[in-house]
């Protein structure tokens, strides 16, 4: 085990430790490079902005995925649905992400760019690159996007606890009171 990198950090497993309790949605990034098409399980997916429309992914800075995409200057991202656990255990093996023309045993499509899109995912965002930051020991991946969509039905798949899980609608949502903006739950106003 390694000490933190920097002195006042707490130490790398108590951060693990604390993150395995967030649920998050589980999706796979993709980029064309040439004639080779690489992709990613990742779970740091999140729209970053709407003004302009920005998403952002996190990724091993060291992966062969963040140079491809920094070349090509294309990314997409295809949110799985409950039932596609198999697309995230294929693509967070090691070396399974990179592969010639398309992969041959997941079904792809392309939108605007030429990144693959996943078919029958959940959600799909289809990406020019706008930037690339440093992350620690990841490159957090910022995408513009040129195409969307998402499914009129399915849950998205997510990751909790070391496992894959289905979300539960506990309560309708409660009515916006007409004199408060809305906040997100636990936000105090």
């Amino acid at each position: 085990m390694s000490a933190p990198a920097h002195p006042d950090a707490v130490h790398p497993d108590a951060v693990r430790l604390a993150a395995r309790t967030c649920a998050s949605g589980v999706a796979v990034l993709t980029t064309r490079h040439g004639d080779e098409v690489f992709a990613k399980t990742v779970s740091s997916f999140v729209t970053l902005s709407m003004d302009p429309p920005l998403i952002s992914v996190a990724v091993t800075r060291h992966s062969p995925l963040v140079r491809a995409v920094a070349d090509s200057g294309l990314l997409a991202i295809s949110v799985l649905r409950v039932g596609q656990e198999y697309l995230s255990q294929r693509f967070a093996t090691p070396g399974a992400g990179r592969a010639t023309g398309s992969f041959d045993d997941v079904p792809t499509r392309t939108e605007t760019t030429g990144a693959p899109v996943v078919e029958d995912c959940l959600t799909w965002f289809d990406c020019r690159l706008h930037s690339v930051l440093p992350g620690g020991d990841h490159s957090i991946l910022i995408g513009l996007p040129l195409a969307a969509a998402a499914a009129p039905t399915g849950l998205p798949l997510l990751y909790h606890e070391g496992g894959y899980h289905s979300p539960t609608r506990l309560a309708p949502p409660s009515p916006a009171r007409p004199d408060r903006a809305p906040t997100a739950p636990g936000v105090r106003t």
